[in-house]
């Protein structure tokens, strides 16, 4: 049985607006009233704003439909960005999860990063968020990262590089589970 999509193109689309119920709802009307396909998305309410990314997959004729009507949303306060998807391999480097607990502290994502960068490690999902440590009430960060290792840089050194950073970043290392 072929797919009801035949000559497609993959979407990538941005947006924030002011939050409010039926965001969503916007974006995926627009998507099914041109026969599109929500695949994936990360969607968020961040300081009173909503953010999101969505990939979707529209017919090639269509495409150009989907686009005006993403666009015409800016009158709802959407402000989209969209750009062209592109099929992509399986990352082939090895998989390895991360999650991170630090003192929150101003600059410790651009020194995760960075260092996760001069080791050549890829980054396929980063997300974090801001907590309240139990019993003292101090601002904790804590992040999970889904990451891709080249071959020649094993998991312990991803853990040693990470913890150099401060005394106080804890780093436990999730092995993926078998697909």
């Amino acid at each position: 049985m072929t797919s009801p999509l035949r000559a497609t193109d993959s979407l990538v689309l941005t947006f924030v607006g002011p939050d409010r119920p039926g965001l969503v709802n916007l974006i995926a009307e627009a998507v099914a009233r041109h026969g599109g396909n929500w695949l994936e998305s990360r969607l968020a309410n961040l300081a009173g704003a909503f953010a999101g990314v969505v990939l979707v997959q529209v017919s090639a004729p269509a495409r150009a439909g989907l686009i005006t009507s993403l666009a015409q949303l800016e009158q709802e306060g959407l402000r989209i960005t969209i750009a062209s998807g592109q099929e992509t391999a399986a990352p082939a480097g090895t998989p390895l999860r991360l999650e991170l607990v630090a003192h929150d502290r101003p600059g410790i994502v651009r020194d995760v990063t960075q260092t996760l960068t001069r080791l050549g490690v890829n980054i396929e999902d980063f997300s974090s968020a801001l907590e309240s440590a139990p019993f003292t009430g101090e601002t904790l960060f804590k992040a999970q990262l889904s990451l891709s290792l080249p071959a020649d840089v094993p998991e312990p050194t991803v853990r040693a590089a990470l913890e150099r950073l401060a005394h106080e970043l804890m780093v436990d290392i999730k092995t993926p589970e078998p697909v």
